[in-house]
């Protein structure tokens, strides 16, 4: 990867430019890092046709929905890119879900439609190609489900150990078969993810393990790739607004960096307005945004959204960067408004895990307080697969999920083995 010390890395907070190449995380103060291109000598290079050819390639790089826009992801040797040929998730249209939010021109990303169930590869993809550079034998990781499960498949297709930190009884049972299945060591900690997460840190720094998480710039890199799919998929039309949710917030901190990118690049001629939305028992940036005040950690962050569960997001700064430069808002749903969205999500046919579904809440309860117009153009984006959490589901259609009013029960009918005591059912007489 000959072209990755000629990378910058600046801190958000105090300005400081490393060009070392080195393995870093975090700034000398202490804060994130962006990674800088060199979007000068790349203007004029780039062009949105270049990317649309791309689309009909056979090569490795260009079948990938990260790597078809290498140039403002990694510059590297095609050859040393791990890759499962990530992105090229579907756009849904679904008059049920434009319905239910008010919004007629609301179009969904499904990140599920990824590799391993989430958006995690779109960033996980870069990370182990960076990993891979440094020559790195073993890689780690604190999460919730959808990053342990996504480290641990990249981190076999590259040759590398992968060991997994989680919350002790904190994580979907559809995301830690994954990490198991795919070989990962996985360690649960008496404590929440912000535990995890420290605990790892200390882990990585003493063993010199390579770190997955969002804390990692070049993770973010990847994950900017959502935002240029979207809008190849738009004919590179910009909507209103960009929806997503907020855990540890490395998400909207990477779709604005791209979109800033593309911006200055002269690629687009508009922003989209960025709304976060977090569960209100995880609600650290909403609180946040909404006193101007810097952030206060959420300790014992509570939701049934679990990957969104996070009281201490790293990327909190990034974050916030891009919705004030947009003019965009943060917004916080309650877990029966998560449930009852993603109830409809899933009756459009579409499906997606509850933190997903964060985001058609928010769409719903911005369009009510007129933040968004029912005229917006609005792109939501759904991070995970409706079998990341399935116990959530079948709950839900039990109606079973303490404090919850499910709007849209659809229980299983326990029936004798006769023909009539099925027929009644199938009519609804039983």
């Amino acid at each position: 990867m000959t072209s990755q010390t000629s990378l910058q890395l600046k801190c958000v907070e105090c300005g400081e430019i490393y060009t070392d190449g080195a393995v870093r995380y975090l700034c000398g103060c202490g804060d994130v890092l962006d990674v800088v291109h060199d979007l000068a000598a790349l203007r004029g290079k780039l062009s949105l046709e270049l990317f649309d050819e791309r689309l009909g390639s056979k090569a490795s790089a260009d079948r990938s929905g990260v790597w078809r826009f290498r140039e403002l992801i990694l510059p590297c040797d095609e050859s040393s890119i791990v890759t499962r040929w990530e992105g090229n998730t579907r756009l849904h249209c679904s008059s049920w879900v434009a319905d239910y939010t008010g919004c007629d021109g609301v179009v969904l990303k499904h990140e599920g439609d990824n590799p391993t169930g989430s958006f995690k590869d779109r960033g996980m993809t870069v990370g182990a190609t960076v990993a891979k550079h440094h020559g790195a034998r073993t890689v780690a990781c604190a999460s919730t489900g959808n990053t342990s499960a996504s480290m641990a498949s990249y981190a076999s297709l590259a040759g590398m150990e992968a060991l997994v930190f989680i919350p002790d009884g904190e994580i979907a049972f559809g995301k830690l078969a994954q990490a198991l299945a795919f070989g990962a060591r996985t360690i649960q900690i008496a404590g929440d993810f912000d535990d995890a997460m420290r605990i790892v840190q200390e882990v990585c720094a003493r063993e010199s393990i390579y770190l997955l998480n969002s804390i990692n710039p070049f993770r973010i890199e990847g994950q900017k790739a959502i935002v240029f799919e979207l809008l190849q998929d738009l004919d590179w039309q910009v909507p209103d607004w960009l929806v997503l949710p907020g855990g540890n917030l490395g998400n909207s901190a990477a779709l604005y960096k791209g979109l800033a990118e593309l911006r200055e690049l002269n690629l687009i001629e508009s922003m989209p307005r960025i709304a976060v939305i977090q569960a209100a028992g995880a609600n650290p940036l909403y609180t946040a945004f909404r006193t101007g005040a810097p952030l206060e950690p959420v300790r014992g962050a509570s939701t049934l959204a679990s990957a969104i569960r996070i009281g201490a997001p790293v990327s909190w700064k990034k974050s916030l960067r891009g919705v004030l430069a947009t003019g965009g808002v943060v917004e916080e749903v309650s877990d029966e408004e998560i449930m009852n969205a993603k109830a409809r999500v899933d009756r459009a046919g579409i499906g997606a895990e509850p933190a997903s579904c964060a985001t058609v809440a928010g769409i719903k309860k911005l369009v009510g307080a007129g933040v968004i117009k029912a005229s917006d153009s609005v792109a939501g984006i759904l991070t995970g697969h409706v079998l990341k959490d399935p116990d959530a589901v079948i709950k839900y259609h039990g109606e079973s999920l303490e404090g919850i009013h499910s709007e849209l029960p659809n229980a299983p009918l326990r029936v004798e083995a006769t023909l009539d005591a099925v027929m009644r059912a199938i009519s609804g007489s039983e």
